[in-house]
């Protein structure tokens, strides 16, 4: 029987999954298709019926819904448990829903396969407090990323995640500027990494250290002024097309068992954007 699967979200027309997932499908064989839903937050609850109903065999979930979601599944895994989030949706050969987030592993999973896995003892900076920054810091833990400083304008939000995961610090914006070359790994988790000027950058780049690990969560544009900023600084960039390749990846495996085709599909979806600015 032909699976199917989705990605519900209020906007949902601008989601790459769909194109994604169906390039997947197709290189690997499998007789299943993806398809975008537009839900409203009071249509939530008839539509996760309908899902089930309809025998969707999984879905990923993206704004507004990765919280409201929560109390229409039977359970979460480990990590979506401790986010208080779920982006992507299995449904059990019981007929039971599991809520699971890839966002978080998504980005390890994209960190590591740009620059390896060898640098887990440097110092990280997390710069933002919101859900990115807070999937982000959860996984940057489990996957052994221990030495976490997270710096945001709001200074609080910073320490509650700190509080939350039990390790590591919080810092004003001021004072992660003035240490910022004792950083190894910098990611950016604003959304500054949206605006168009290095006027807006969180913080100044300027004391960055030569040959660090730079990232900025966005993948459109792929190079942020955050990251030109940082490459001019000699620094190696990371965009954010890693991190949305990897997190659709581990739901594809969540659902499937197979883990798809990563680097191939971030060189597709690149070349995609690259041609869609000219």
């Amino acid at each position: 029987m032909k699976k199917w699967f989705a990605v519900i979200g209020d906007p949902i027309a601008h989601s790459k999954s769909p194109n994604m997932h169906n390039m997947w499908f197709e290189a690997m064989n499998i007789d299943a298709t993806y398809i975008p839903i537009h839900v409203k937050p009071e249509q939530l609850e008839q539509c996760i019926t309908s899902l089930k109903t309809l025998g969707a065999s999984g879905w990923n979930v993206t704004i507004p819904h990765k919280q409201a979601i929560i109390p229409f599944l039977d359970e979460l895994d480990e990590l979506a448990e401790k986010m208080g989030a779920v982006n992507t949706v299995v449904r059990l050969p019981d007929g039971k829903l599991k809520g699971y987030n890839t966002d978080g592993p998504g980005f390890v999973h994209s960190l590591e396969e740009k620059v390896g896995k060898d640098h887990k003892a440097k110092k990280v900076l997390l710069i933002g407090a919101g859900g990115a920054a807070r999937g982000i810091a959860f996984a940057l833990q489990q996957f052994g990323y221990n030495d976490l400083t997270i710096t945001n304008r709001t200074t609080q939000k910073a320490e509650a995640i700190i509080s939350e995961i039990g390790s590591g610090q919080a810092v004003s914006l001021q004072e992660a500027e003035q240490h910022l070359n004792q950083y190894g790994i910098i990611i950016q988790c604003t959304s500054a990494g949206l605006a168009q000027s290095e006027f807006s950058l969180p913080l100044s780049l300027d004391k960055l250290q030569e040959g660090a690990i730079v990232a900025d969560i966005v993948y459109n544009p792929l190079m942020t002024p955050f990251l030109v900023e940082a490459q001019k600084n000699k620094a190696i960039v990371v965009n954010g097309l890693g991190m949305f390749v990897h997190q659709g990846a581990i739901a594809f495996h969540h659902w499937l068992g197979q883990y798809p085709d990563t680097n191939g599909m971030t060189k597709k979806l690149t070349a995609e954007l690259e041609l869609s600015t000219c």
